[in-house]
């Protein structure tokens, strides 16, 4: 089974922000995420899929989450 690594871009009114997160099913994921029951901080804005990466295993998910998480450079980029 694949895992995806995914960031979102908020499109909604306000300050654009990104998430990252990691997941089995895209489109089901960005779905609950949009329907307001996803992460509590995706919570009220309306979100779109602007990068994915694809991994074979679910800790090579996250540790790949957990570094892009942490690049600010990246998810800056990613909000324009």
């Amino acid at each position: 089974m694949s895992c995806f690594v995914y960031v979102l871009r908020s499109v909604d009114d306000g300050p654009t922000k990104t998430y990252v997160g990691w997941t089995n099913d895209l489109d089901k994921r960005l779905r609950t995420h949009n329907e307001g029951t996803g992460a509590r901080s995706t919570r009220g804005r309306v979100w779109e899929l602007v990068y994915v990466e694809r991994y074979l295993t679910r800790g090579d998910a996250m540790s790949r989450e957990w570094h892009l998480k942490r690049d600010k450079a990246l998810r800056a980029q990613l909000r324009h």
